[in-house]
């Protein structure tokens, strides 16, 4: 059973940026005329995922034994594939990247301080 026109349309119109972007690039066409949009899910995933990971190591990782890191990367994903299925019509992906921003932004400043607190010392 393929979704009619509008129901496509009405289900795009109310998704969130990236979302609707990967979903319309990555749509494929199938051999019975209707679309696969499987890629895109896993790409909004891959995204969703990626980028809890850069905001987890720049905001709050800290240095950690293998198996605690593994085992805290396994709960990421785990808990990712929720944000996945709410990344479809609220802004998470572009939450993650905001935040990611500030993240790395306060990291530069950090460790710009950081070096002229050195030189301070040093001199």
């Amino acid at each position: 059973m393929s979704a009619s026109v509008a129901e496509t349309e009405f289900v795009f119109g109310r998704m969130s940026g990236i979302s609707r972007f990967v979903y319309e690039i990555l749509g494929t066409t199938t051999s019975s005329g209707g679309m696969d949009y499987t890629t895109a899910g896993y790409v909004l995933f891959a995204l969703v995922f990626l980028m809890s990971a850069i905001v987890y190591k720049l905001g709050f990782a800290k240095n950690l034994k293998p198996l605690q890191s593994l085992l805290i990367y396994t709960f990421l994903f785990i808990g990712c594939l929720v944000l996945t299925f709410l990344a479809f019509f609220l802004p998470i992906v572009e939450g993650l990247i905001v935040a990611a921003l500030i993240l790395i932004i306060y990291r530069v400043r950090r460790m710009n301080e950081y070096k002229g607190d050195k030189k301070d010392s040093v001199a």
